[in-house]
């Protein structure tokens, strides 16, 4: 007789326990045990518990090789899921094997887990695990599969709903409901105020505060008093949350007529634009991506959306001021550039507007479907391999000297942790380039992202096959800091920014001047959205970018998928290393007016889907 010890934990996930009878059958390389019931007296299979069973074979199994876990019903009641976090077998012999499951198993349905340490396809030796490992594969292409978005655009889930996905992948019920909480709070405080679907004009930016009372937090009261200023408003191109854009101006577009004499009064005493552009201080905001979009009907009203142009200038202490806009492509007399020395109010408009143009290439909406589709059909054509690693991204764009820009200096020190990360990690599963190369199961996958990603697009630079361990470690770190840490600084600082309506807005009612000199305050109110549209953008602002309670950070994994020492060592340096970052942050955070903290690790999800 030979006893097999079973620890089986379902993890903190919420609402994870079942009613429901599960059983499971080891199955080794000399048999397999008859099917085990996980009934121990009292209830089992609790939220946050571990549960300890014994499974008895008249013989030894062999090596372990899979765990097949079955749920059938108990009581005739509704669905009952039960979410298995891990399965730790210890054998006869004292062997400890982890079986990770993490997922959601629903009545009726088998799962068989294998072994904690990863393997690749080729170093399978047992037929058991070769076919498993195939049925595994098959079972996953077919649930996840891709369907064209549109015409010239990459190719999506093909799941319908929220609904058909995996339980595991979808946001937890938690944050579900702490979404729809929060979004019905705020709504209601509106609705009580006879705000919600109200179509009244703000009077002036002092009754705008009426909205701005609802919630608040230090940088969105901070922005709020100083939305107007010309060094904050430059370096929100920097800091802001789309800080991706601006680029060092070697020479001026030839559809950007600025000349000496316009921009002298706001250089440097004695200085001129082309020696600033030689001393690299003259930068360039190009929103040529926008020009020509379809425009979106709104209530009758056919939007504007300008493909403006703004020229920045690093002035002696060090500040990103703006210092000319253009606010359509053409230049023309109906086109004119605005400068700070125009009338007051034309020169917030102008800069309002391009703040317009920078928002809707941010949300990539309000343009319409139509030019929602169009924007990303041209940002996928734009964009490259390059563009999207971080360190060659700052070198293209002439911005790794620029100073303040924190943005730049936090990504590239997280981008350098995450990379050691995956090389430590890559280099222990894959000891030579060979071994990459030979992976088959890998080939596929990135081929599989190229064709339906990238459509295909050898001009993007991206790999449809990897050569090296080296290709290999680039697009790992790509991935994961794109998911991470890019998604935060992009996203999170939504509230902050945009929630102070005139500083950056989806909707303006009113075209772009075409001559100076003709606004006023009253022409900004009337350009800004109304009442119940300011309500509705701000509540799906305080959505998208609200903190939840199931946040995973950086670094932090929940769920144990791997058993090999070496790979425990390696995620604890890691989280060392994005610890020593976040005290490092932190403490320049304190010696600044406006603190940069959205790649704070702490603060960054460890993935998006989460």
């Amino acid at each position: 007789m030979a006893e097999y010890k079973l620890q089986v934990s379902t993890g903190d996930m919420p609402s994870a326990g079942t009613w429901d009878h599960v059983s499971v059958t080891l199955i080794g390389s000399d048999g397999e045990s008859e099917k085990t019931d996980l009934d121990n007296f009292g209830k089992d299979l609790c939220t946050g518990k571990i549960g300890t069973y014994t499974v008895k074979t008249s013989s030894s199994l062999g090596k372990v090789l899979l765990v097949k876990v079955e749920k059938d019903p108990r009581l005739l009641t509704l669905e009952d899921e039960w979410y298995c976090s891990t399965i730790e077998v210890t054998t006869p012999e004292g062997d400890a094997i982890l079986f990770p499951c993490h997922r959601w198993i629903s009545r009726g349905e088998y799962v068989e887990l294998r072994g904690g340490r990863a393997m690749k396809f080729f170093e399978d030796d047992h037929p058991l695990l070769i076919e498993h490992r195939k049925k595994e594969l098959t079972l996953q292409k077919s649930l996840y599969q891709w369907k064209p978005l549109a015409e010239g655009l990459l190719h999506i889930s093909s799941f319908e709903h929220e609904s058909e996905l995996p339980a595991e992948i979808r946001f937890s019920k938690a944050k579900t409901d702490e979404m729809q909480n929060t979004t019905k709070r705020l709504g209601l405080k509106f609705k009580f105020k006879g705000m919600v679907g109200s179509i009244k004009k703000w009077e002036t930016v002092d009754h705008l505060k009426k909205l701005f009372n609802f919630k608040k937090t230090p940088m969105s009261e901070y922005v709020a008093e100083h939305w107007k200023e010309d060094d904050f408003y430059g370096s929100q191109f920097l800091n802001g949350i789309n800080p991706t854009l601006i680029k060092r101006c070697s020479e001026l577009p030839r559809n950007f007529p600025v000349t000496e004499e316009m921009v002298k009064p706001f250089l440097a005493e004695g200085s001129s634009l082309r020696r600033e552009i030689g001393k690299g201080n003259i930068f360039l905001y190009d929103q040529k991506k926008l020009d020509g979009i379809p425009t979106y009907v709104y209530n009758g009203e056919s939007l504007t959306v300008t493909s403006g142009l703004c020229l920045f200038y690093l002035n002696p202490q060090n500040k990103l001021m703006p210092i000319a806009i253009q606010l359509h492509q053409q230049p023309s007399e109906k086109n004119p550039i605005f400068l700070p020395s125009d009338l007051e109010t034309d020169w917030l408009l102008a800069k309002m507007f391009i703040k317009n143009a920078d928002t809707l290439d941010h949300e990539a909406s309000t343009s319409g479907l139509e030019g929602m589709i169009e924007i990303m059909r041209r940002s996928l054509r734009e964009m490259t391999y390059s563009s999207v690693c971080l360190p060659e991204n700052i070198i293209a764009r002439g911005l790794e000297s620029i100073p303040n820009y924190y943005y730049r200096d936090d990504g590239l020190k997280l981008w350098s942790i995450i990379n050691s990360f995956v090389r430590a990690a890559v280099e222990y599963y894959y000891p030579s380039d060979a071994d990459v190369c030979k992976d088959t199961e890998l080939q596929d996958w990135i081929c599989e992202i190229f064709t339906y990603g990238l459509l295909g697009n050898k001009a993007s630079g991206f790999p449809d096959c990897f050569h090296s361990i080296e290709e290999l470690i680039r697009f790992i770190t790509v991935v994961i800091f794109t998911v991470s840490a890019q998604h935060a600084a992009v996203n999170n600082g939504q509230f902050d920014y945009y929630f102070w309506t005139p500083n950056a807005t989806l909707i303006l009612h009113k075209p772009p001047p075409t001559t100076k000199g003709q606004s006023s305050m009253e022409t900004i109110m009337e350009t800004l959205p109304n009442v119940g549209e300011t309500v509705t953008i701000s509540v799906l602002i305080n959505q998208l970018s609200d903190e939840y309670s199931d946040v995973i950070p950086l670094g932090q994994y929940t769920e144990k998928r791997f058993d090999e020492p070496e790979l425990t060592q390696v995620i604890l340096e890691f989280q060392a290393e994005l610890s020593y970052l976040g005290e490092e942050i932190a403490k320049r955070n304190s010696h600044l007016e406006v603190p940069y903290d959205y790649l704070l690790p702490s603060h960054i999800d460890n993935s998006v889907s989460i």
